[in-house]
């Protein structure tokens, strides 16, 4: 029996280590089903009646969706004619583009939302096994040696921790770089809502990360400073990102950047350092975030092009300008062409000056650094 329960307990972990996660495109202003959208297989949707769409400028043909369940994303490239976008950025004709939880797909002309949902595949195979070897031990062996499958499934519960949510972190569902966020459901089903992309959700919650609230948003740390003082003001509400801001939010980006502003007050090198305040055009995690950034910009963490050049050109927006649009225009603008400011020659953000590489850049910037 012994042999037994060690074989049906490998196979346990064998498989609790494979777990599959389906993903499903579900729609957030009508009751239509949600569409299932298989691992690495492409599923193209449009006007149908498995959408439910009828208007005539949606293409039966309009979006290619492809679902990596492992890596926690949609793979969407619009077919059809007429604009298909993703918090409301649209992604081109032929052109493809990544959905993450969190972002919101609207199908045609900023119509018909959709949302992606990663949901654990549960199966009883495993658990019926189990409780079935139980009831059969308990008949033929002594109670008192009755825990070796509840040490099996114990041996799962090692492998999660608690999020702040309530929910679960789970780290096997990855490449061991980037780890997933599992959060329970009240009816026991496990969501994933998002690999590191969706960390500054648990981040905002978590207490050691914290260094001010109040009932509107919370400053965290970075945890990757790209500078001495690196800061991230967030809002409690839900707002996917700089693309999902809308006139209603103008008071609510005000207080964000009066709070950044405190917080560049209260640093103990106010006097000797500049401060800047803005966004990321095209921001790699999911929810609003305003950078509160020292100008010294001396960090071990400052290693490439990409950090370098996504807060010393077009592609870092000044809060106050953010502001103005949505005050001017209801909306944010971003330059389409944004992204390509990240593959930028690599110059020192005070006078200009090309530097080859990185060290050359910081070595140089301590010329500039306070005296």
């Amino acid at each position: 029996w012994d042999q037994r329960i060690l074989r049906i307990a490998c196979s346990c972990m064998n498989l609790l280590s494979k777990i599959m996660y389906t993903c499903w495109l579900v729609s957030k202003d009508r009751s239509c089903p949600r569409i299932r959208l298989p691992h690495l297989e492409m599923v193209v949707i449009g006007r149908s009646p498995e959408t439910e769409i009828t208007d005539k400028k949606c293409s039966r043909r309009q979006v290619q969706l492809k679902a990596d369940c492992n890596k926690g994303f949609v793979k969407v490239k619009q077919i059809g004619v007429n604009p298909t976008s993703i918090d409301l950025v649209d992604i081109g004709k032929d052109q493809e583009t990544k959905l993450k939880p969190g972002q919101i797909l609207h199908i045609v002309n900023n119509l018909y939302p959709y949302t992606v949902l990663f949901q654990e595949e549960t199966g009883t195979c495993i658990g019926e096994e189990v409780m079935r070897l139980k009831s059969e031990k308990r008949t033929q062996v002594a109670p008192e040696n009755h825990n070796e499958e509840e040490s099996v499934l114990g041996k799962r519960a090692k492998m999660e921790q608690e999020s702040p949510q309530g929910g679960r972190l789970d780290y096997g569902l990855n490449d061991g770089k980037n780890p997933a966020t599992v959060s329970t459901t009240s009816s026991g089903k496990k969501e994933f809502v998002g690999h590191w992309s969706q960390g500054l959700k648990a981040s905002m919650q978590d207490s050691n990360m914290q260094i001010y609230k109040d009932e509107r948003v919370v400053v965290i740390k970075d945890k990757y400073p790209k500078a001495r003082y690196h800061w991230l003001v967030l809002p409690w509400q839900s707002i996917s990102s700089l693309k999902a801001v809308t006139g209603e939010h103008l008071e609510l980006l005000e207080h964000m950047h009066v709070t950044g502003e405190k917080m560049a007050q209260q640093c103990p090198e106010k006097d000797t350092l500049r401060f800047r305040l803005g966004y990321h055009a095209i921001p790699s995690m999911s929810h609003l975030h305003l950078h509160v950034i020292s100008q010294e910009f001396d960090s071990p963490w400052l290693k490439n092009k990409k950090h370098w050049n996504s807060f010393t050109t077009e592609y870092f927006i000044d809060s106050q300008d953010v502001i103005g649009m949505i005050k001017k225009k209801g909306r944010i603008s971003v330059n389409s062409q944004a992204a390509e400011s990240l593959k930028a020659p690599l110059r020192c953000h005070v006078c200009k000056q090309q530097q080859s590489t990185i060290p050359q850049l910081k070595d140089h910037l301590r010329k500039h650094w306070p005296k």
